[in-house]
């Protein structure tokens, strides 16, 4: 099936109505509890990810990967390696349970682990990104691309959160900046789109599932953006399930962030000789 612009703007439909239906209703009465991992998870999360699931897989009879499903029935979806829908029924559940006005719906269409159609839906600003691999990146209906001349490192507005795996960087990234200003959001899908609409010019997450990724950076690929990770070039090769996300407005401005990150030196893992 070919990602026509019929079916880009069904599926995008379909996330603003399920927005308005099961999660904006639901903003600032909140009955939040806490996952295993520590997070937390709403009844909107759960009311979203029915209606998503239900009405994409209506759209296009894919099998579905979705942050609040069990992991063996993610593993179950993902494994044949064909398409399917991946997603993110409510991101940024922390600064929505908290009142903070900046939380997401995303969903995508995927193919192993790369994207093919991906939508993220800001129900507060009232602002849809959306993207088809080779058809490009639109806000709204207007298309949308990085704004030309990026700042240099050293006067970019940069997005950062880290993970376990990435706190080496933390006192680095205190004491050294190599920008001129740190911003902390609490929704990654939002953050690859804000990046390419020119918000902030670099990015950085030390550890993103792949419905944390999967719609925005393809909106930042067609929005004409770079992305990498700290490891790999090429971003859309690396472990599908979790992987760092390092990103920027541009190739030239990827490439100096991400060289100051890759140059910074790691910890060196410790012997037990007792």
């Amino acid at each position: 099936m070919d990602i026509t612009d019929s079916f880009a703007a069904h599926a995008l439909r379909v996330v603003r109505e399920v927005a308005a239906a099961e999660v904006v209703p639901r903003y600032r009465h909140v009955d939040a509890r806490h996952k295993d991992d520590g997070s937390i998870v709403t009844e909107a999360d759960l009311a979203s990810q029915d209606a998503l699931a239900r009405r994409l897989s209506a759209l296009a009879p894919y099998p579905v990967v979705a942050e609040e499903m069990p992991a063996h029935e993610q593993h179950a979806a993902f494994a044949p390696g064909g398409r399917f829908w991946c997603i993110d029924p409510l991101d940024g559940t922390r600064n929505f349970a908290d009142g903070i006005p900046f939380f997401s719906v995303s969903v995508a269409l995927m193919e192993g682990g790369r994207t093919l159609f991906g939508a993220v839906y800001d129900p507060i600003a009232d602002e849809a990104f959306h993207a088809v691999r080779g058809g490009g990146a639109y806000l709204d209906e207007a298309p949308l691309r990085v704004p030309p001349r990026a700042p240099p490192l050293a006067r970019a507005v940069a997005e950062v959160g880290l993970r376990r795996g990435t706190n080496w960087l933390r006192a680095e990234l205190k004491n050294r900046p190599p920008y001129a200003r740190r911003v902390t959001s609490g929704s990654a899908t939002l953050s690859w789109c804000h990046l390419a609409a020119g918000r902030i010019d670099v990015m950085l997450h030390g550890g993103q599932r792949m419905w944390d990724y999967a719609a925005g950076a393809l909106v930042l690929e067609e929005a004409r953006g770079a992305l990498s990770t700290l490891e790999q070039d090429d971003f859309w090769s690396a472990d599908p399930w979790s992987r760092s996300a390092v990103a920027a407005r541009d190739a030239r401005l990827l490439e100096a962030w991400r060289g100051w990150l890759r140059a910074r030196p790691r910890p060196q893992p410790t012997t037990d000789l007792t």
